[in-house]
């Protein structure tokens, strides 16, 4: 390899208690000058989760310590996304929307940061939604599907059948008005 090539990298995948979402935790390779990673690589990320994504849009967004986003998902036009902060720290929801499944109903969380370099995978079928617990935090995803706001929901973020255990404490909450009046899960749409 010639003399200040990256090195190979690979990806750690982490299973999470819902076996679709999966964290990938990538190769940082740093030294006085800073880090190289390589962010996304598709063939590592299709042989990971056995999935032919293409994904289709890549959004960024920027928000204060306590805003809260979400539970967002599109009922049609639904959207896998894979997650990562670039500047801060969120702590990272999927909720699974979907019927059939083993784990309907259920939700996972993790710590996403600029310092951990985590991504999650959340796949199609699934509510998202994250807590900012820093300043000036910047978040990215990749999308596999474009944004429809006709077909967008909302369910509460705080919604007692779900019981998400949000780190809230020592926060003062922001939010937008659609989140703070989000659908009730009993009541959601929800995915075959």
């Amino acid at each position: 390899m010639p003399r200040g090539s990256p090195k190979p990298t690979n990806m750690k995948i982490i299973d999470t208690s819902i076996p679709d979402v999966k964290v990938f935790e990538p190769d940082v390779f740093g030294d006085a000058r800073g880090f190289f990673m390589e962010s996304f690589n598709l063939k590592r990320f299709q042989e990971h989760t056995g999935l032919d994504v293409d994904f289709v849009q890549d959004n960024h967004s920027k928000s204060g310590r306590g805003v809260l986003r979400g539970l967002h998902y599109q009922i049609e036009q639904a959207q896998g996304k894979l997650v990562r902060v670039t500047r801060g720290k969120v702590f990272d929801v999927a909720v699974d929307l979907r019927k059939s499944s083993k784990t309907f109903g259920q939700w996972v969380g993790e710590i996403l940061s600029a310092e951990n370099f985590y991504q999650m995978w959340i796949p199609s079928g699934f509510a998202h939604g994250f807590l900012v617990l820093t300043d000036d935090t910047e978040f990215q995803y990749k999308t596999s599907g474009y944004y429809a706001p006709e077909h967008e929901r909302t369910i509460k973020w705080d919604d007692s059948d779900l019981a998400i255990e949000w780190p809230v404490d020592g926060f003062e909450l922001r939010m937008s008005e659609k989140d703070k009046t989000g659908t009730a899960f009993a009541n959601a749409e929800y995915f075959p």
